[in-house]
């Protein structure tokens, strides 16, 4: 049966429900903005009248069988899953449902190690052991690419009893693993596979975009809606294809993972971001397209600026490549991506989505216009005449998959002390160490401190990235188990 998707349930019941003009002795405690009129003229009185709390009328997420139940059903249809599940609590617990759906306690699981952070905090919440590949590395641009189907299945011939292979689709910079050939090798050796697709929530809108998980065959797929999507921050859409994974067992995850108190805002959110992608989504990413190429073309004249895209290309770590993930590669203006980052925010009002030693990286969505991307171009010729320097910077570091001496959940409960981080080498890190964006850990519990990881941190630190996760804010101690 076609689904009609003009349809909003949750919008539409939100909007009835509004009607009846009811009086609120329920929560939240602002009583539809009525209790803190600062926050009415922040927010305005059409955001506050609509934060409820689950109710009859509206479904509840835990167990949805009305307009929640079918806002699922038709963003399942969009995607072409079995199943969509909403989350509130971004994708990072969509991440963490799939590993604890698709594995037990004690498990391997078998992933590159340029996973977000919350899959190796799925590891620990789950008591999942790791089995890190090595992505391939392109040295020139200084960053890590995809992984190739004989590495997967080199892994899996290795380590016979994991039970999943976990993937990214697409990483941060736009590359695009072989994901069908990789899918084949899962389903010879009866593994489940599971995706990362946090950048990937536009890919089945447009012919010229990478395929998408889901429609590859994939198990799971948790993927952003938020950020490529429309929806608002924090709403995601967890996906599953039932064949090997049970929606019982995912649903009774998701109701361990997720609030109970799911914010109408973010579903209301979902809801409107799929009736848009539905309807529009091709004439929307053709514009997201145009605009990319077009910033690629000017970009790519610009001294010292190297804008790469699909002739990256190889059939082995980049198989295809997102364009609108406008990746910049900074390294010939002699100046770090991390400069060029606060350059182009503290002097040109231009916030670019994530900076590395060599690249920064701009996402060009459904909301991009080509006014945008010339203020960006223009910005970029400025710096590039203002601050490039005769000297390369070459490639300093590219993290290589680290030595894991101890299980991350058997780590992290290990006792711990602190040391200062720059006589830590061949110590048993204790804590996570990472630079956000893109989340991705320098360190994870359990991992060896090498003096490259040290050399890595030291360039980062003098490059005034911004740490997170680690307990000392100033970078001088990290904590290693005892």
């Amino acid at each position: 049966m076609k689904l009609n998707h003009e349809r909003t349930p949750i919008i539409t019941a939100i909007r009835e429900y509004q009607k009846l003009d009811v009086v609120p002795f329920d929560v939240p405690g602002h009583k539809r903005g009525k209790g803190i009129p600062e926050l009415v003229d922040f927010f305005g009185m059409d955001i506050l009248d609509i934060d409820y709390n689950s109710m009859k009328c509206l479904d509840n997420i835990g167990n949805p069988t009305g307009v929640i139940k079918e806002a699922h059903e038709l963003m399942a249809d969009l995607y072409g899953a079995s199943h969509a599940f909403f989350l509130t609590n971004g994708t990072t617990s969509g991440v963490q449902a799939m590993i604890m759906s698709a594995c037990d306690c004690g498990d391997q699981v078998i992933l590159p190690r340029n996973v977000h952070k919350s899959v190796i905090n799925g590891l620990i919440i789950a008591g999942v052991r790791p089995v890190y590949i090595q992505p391939e590395v392109s040295y020139d641009l200084g960053i890590t690419v995809g992984v190739t189907p004989e590495k997967v299945e080199e892994a899996i011939i290795a380590n016979p009893d994991a039970k999943a292979v976990f993937l990214i689709n697409p990483t941060y910079y736009g590359v695009v693993s072989d994901l069908e050939k990789i899918i084949a090798v899962c389903k010879k050796y009866d593994k489940a596979i599971l995706v990362d697709e946090a950048h990937g929530a536009h890919l089945p809108f447009h012919e010229e975009l990478p395929s998408s998980a889901i429609a590859l065959g994939a198990d799971m797929a948790a993927v952003s809606t938020h950020k490529t999507g429309g929806s608002l921050t924090q709403s995601s859409v967890l996906l599953l294809n039932e064949d090997t994974i049970q929606r019982e067992r995912v649903c009774s995850i998701l109701n361990m993972m997720q609030t109970t108190s799911a914010s109408y805002l973010l579903l209301a959110s979902l809801d409107g971001a799929r009736k848009i992608l539905a309807t529009r989504g091709q004439e929307i990413f053709t514009n997201a397209l145009e605009i990319s190429r077009y910033a690629r073309e000017k970009i790519n004249k610009i001294p010292g600026c190297y804008a790469f895209g699909k002739e990256l290309i190889d059939g082995k770590g980049v198989f295809d490549f997102d364009e609108t993930k406008l990746s910049i590669n900074t390294s010939k203006l002699g100046i770090t991506g991390l400069e060029v980052y606060d350059i182009l925010r503290n002097e040109y009002h231009i916030q670019m989505e994530l900076a590395d030693v060599h690249n920064i990286m701009a996402i060009i969505s459904l909301g991009d216009h080509y006014e945008a991307v010339d203020k960006l171009v223009a910005a970029l010729t400025d710096i590039s005449k203002k601050y490039s320097k005769d000297k390369e910077i070459k490639n300093t570091v590219v993290l290589e998959n680290p030595e894991v001496v101890l299980p991350p959940r058997e780590a992290f409960y290990k006792k711990r002390r602190r040391v200062p981080i720059e006589s830590s080498e061949g110590e048993i890190c204790g804590e996570f160490c990472m630079v956000y964006p893109p989340g991705v850990p320098i360190l994870t519990p359990g991992e060896k401190i090498t003096k490259e990881i040290l050399k890595y941190i030291r360039i980062l630190k003098e490059e005034n990235a911004v740490f997170t996760d680690i307990s000392d804010p100033e970078i001088k101690n990290i904590m290693i188990i005892d």
